[in-house]
């Protein structure tokens, strides 16, 4: 899975990178998390970077509280749920990011203490999950809620050792075009969610500090000492 990561690339970067425009740019976060306001671009304003909240509330909800807010759809499954094909089809985001977190289990049980981990790519730029997007709406005050999940695959051979899945980084410009494509087939989009080149992406140990997500500084991104 995919449950926290970071975004501290500068907004100018990311503005060229992705060619779009940030309004509403937002600090640094050292440790997203579910629940936070994150920025994604969307299939239906590319040129535009918007802050969404991370934790899917599909449209036809009826109890907001009460409903499952996922963080993560599995990318094999996506045309077999019905919600998700459906947002497969017509809401399709990049989920913008410059690396992200996962835990090892090395203990011998399960329940055991895990080791955090920082996962970038080798060449340290930012880069984009592919995700799916959602608005709900209040039927009683008519606020708005657009929400986001970030989409996760088999791990490659870097990953394999830390978790069995691993968020779906598109792997360059054209990938992360033909994702928000509308003019591309539902085949075409499903066929971009495979694991990231194991030999471009990299990791190390960081501190335990990262596995509270009030913790958000520059420290979380420093080696765990040996």
């Amino acid at each position: 899975m995919c449950g926290r990561y970071t975004f501290t690339t500068p907004v100018p970067v990311i503005e060229e990178r992705f060619g779009a425009h940030f309004p509403d740019a937002l600090p640094p976060t050292y440790n997203a998390a579910p629940s936070q306001q994150l920025p994604i671009i969307t299939n239906t304003e590319p040129g535009r970077i918007q802050l969404f909240q991370w934790g899917l509330v599909p449209g036809w909800v009826k109890d907001v509280k009460a409903a499952p807010k996922p963080i993560n759809a599995r990318a094999e499954t996506l045309p077999e749920k019905p919600s998700f094909r459906q947002l497969l089809q017509r809401r399709r985001c990049l989920v913008l990011a410059d690396s992200f977190y996962e835990w090892q289990q090395t203990a011998p049980v399960a329940k055991g203490p895990k080791t955090p981990h920082r996962i970038l790519l080798r060449n340290e730029q930012p880069f984009a999950f592919a995700g799916l997007w959602d608005e709900w709406v209040d039927r009683t005050s008519g606020e708005v809620v657009p929400t986001f999940t970030i989409i996760t695959t088999e791990p490659n051979e870097l990953m394999a050792s830390l978790h069995n899945r691993m968020p779906v980084i598109l792997p360059d410009r054209q990938a992360e075009l033909s994702w928000l494509d509308d003019g591309q087939t539902a085949t075409a989009h499903q066929a971009l969610l495979q694991p990231y080149a194991a030999n471009l992406m990299q990791e190390y140990v960081v501190s335990t500090l990262v596995n509270s997500p009030s913790n958000n500084s520059p420290e979380l991104l420093v080696p765990a000492a040996a």
